[in-house]
């Protein structure tokens, strides 16, 4: 039913009043929500920092949802609560001295590409750029 602005309102002026009960509603958890303490949020942050650790498998065994476990480390390492032992690894490329008689042997999908150790790296990216597209 829709209504213009130029409707003639009716002359029942009556209103009902509503009576609401409040309860809990369906999709609500079955649950109420646990309160983890400082020392047992630092507890299993600490544990996800050790070597090999796997957050996911840490926030499992705990009963959480791993991303409430990314989320309380990245706030922990950001206000230095808790820090790193060893720094995280950089990754990165590492020059290798041009060999001069060597032969390089490049693997791009199921061909082989052999060059000697004095190409030319832009001659070299043009062949391999074309052996992708092949």
């Amino acid at each position: 039913m829709s209504v213009s602005m130029s409707a003639l309102m009716s002359d029942d002026r009556s209103f009902h009043v509503l009576e609401a009960m409040p309860s809990r509603l369906e999709v609500s958890p079955a649950q109420p929500r646990r309160r983890w303490s400082a020392q047992a949020k630092t507890a299993l942050i600490e544990e996800t920092l050790q070597p090999g650790a796997n957050v996911s498998a840490v926030a499992r065994q705990a009963g959480i949802a791993p991303a409430q476990l990314f989320g309380w480390r990245r706030k922990a390492l950001q206000t230095g609560v808790v820090r790193r032992d060893q720094p995280e690894p950089q990754l990165g490329f590492v020059e290798v001295g041009s060999p001069t008689s060597a032969t390089i042997e490049i693997v791009v999908a199921d061909m082989l590409v052999r060059v000697s150790g004095d190409v030319d790296p832009d001659h070299l990216v043009k062949v391999l750029r074309a052996v992708r597209q092949a």
